[in-house]
């Protein structure tokens, strides 16, 4: 059995597809920390005769054993990342404002 389960991840709000892009977007975040902290550890190691050792302790454990879809599923499952869902933009005028925009228009001219 998968853990967490789907309905865990996206608490009958999302759906799976939401979950997945979600989830994505937190992977790539997770490894670009990975990256950075790869090489700042690297630079720190220049010049150290243990370098591949040393290194290892420089990285964060987390981002280090595990793979970043693991840690994202993971932060979204504690809640230390959440979903959002943007309202799409949408261009509707009310009759109201579109009264007012061609009487606005009208008395400038």
């Amino acid at each position: 059995m998968i853990y967490p389960t789907i309905t865990e991840l996206t608490k009958d709000e999302f759906n799976r597809y939401e979950l997945t892009l979600a989830t994505a977007k937190c992977a790539r975040i997770i490894t670009n920390e990975y990256v950075a902290q790869r090489e700042a550890a690297e630079k720190a190691a220049t010049g150290n005769k243990e370098n591949d050792r040393n290194l290892m302790n420089m990285i964060n454990k987390e981002y280090r054993d595990e793979k970043a879809v693991k840690n994202a599923i993971n932060r979204i499952h504690s809640g230390k990342y959440t979903i959002v869902r943007t309202e799409p933009v949408t261009e509707e005028v009310s009759e109201e404002a579109a009264a007012e925009a061609v009487e606005e228009t009208a008395t400038e001219v």
